[in-house]
């Protein structure tokens, strides 16, 4: 289930966002301000962000060089051209004026998942020495073939999209879902401990830190 990241101080259109959003099947997160968002975004990554621009605490404009890889359509009531012009060059992947037609934005959303998980398709994530290519779901540690099972595959890509972040075993469940529903939270300590093994011995380090009571990420 593909989860929205909704960021609008107005409680009426986030209300009617999230119901809308729910009834066409995807997960809906909010934030009422440009501090909240950065803080749910430590610990989450959406697949799309609904971003307006005048919030409270921290302005929409600044939080898009810190959404780099989501797509983001911003959703404003600021209409004019250089205002979409500087947006659309600044990161935004598109421009919805308020007041908006749903059918409208629901198809500028369904636009917008669709083309990130094209590019996607054959995107290539590095980390230190660690080479994943998504397109042919392979891992490299040092030019060297490993062979993971597609949980452990699953796991490494998810912390390798996130680096610097601590992942949640919660969300890191969540999140590798839709590609081993099979993984629970009492076998999930067993895969991380495998994958890291496999990577220590082809690399001779470790790649992956625990972070005690919380979850893991990229060492």
């Amino acid at each position: 289930m593909k989860n929205i990241f909704v960021v609008d101080d107005d409680i009426n259109i986030g209300n009617m966002l999230e119901e809308l959003l729910t009834r066409e099947g995807y997960r809906v997160t909010r934030a009422y301000s440009g501090t909240e968002a950065l803080l749910v975004l430590s610990s989450v990554r959406p697949d799309l962000v609904l971003l307006d621009l005048m919030l409270p605490g921290l302005d929409g404009r600044k939080l898009l060089p810190g959404l780099s890889g989501i797509p983001v359509i911003v959703v404003s009531a600021k209409a004019g051209v250089e205002d979409k012009v500087d947006l659309l060059l600044g990161g935004a992947a598109d421009y919805v004026t308020k007041p908006f037609d749903t059918k409208e934005l629901l198809a500028r959303i369904a636009v917008q998942l669709r083309n990130a998980s094209v590019s996607g398709a054959g995107m290539k994530l590095e980390y230190k020495d660690i080479v994943l290519d998504t397109g042919m779901h392979s891992v490299c540690v040092c030019g060297q073939v490993v062979h993971l099972t597609k949980t452990e595959y699953a796991i490494l890509k998810l912390l390798m999209q996130n680096p610097s972040q601590v992942i949640t075993k919660t969300l890191l469940l969540e999140r590798i879902s839709e590609d081993t529903p099979d993984c629970m939270e009492s076998s999930l300590r067993v895969h991380i401990s495998n994958l890291r093994k496999k990577l220590r011995d082809t690399g001779g380090r470790d790649y992956i830190e625990s972070v005690w009571g919380i979850g893991f990420k990229m060492d």
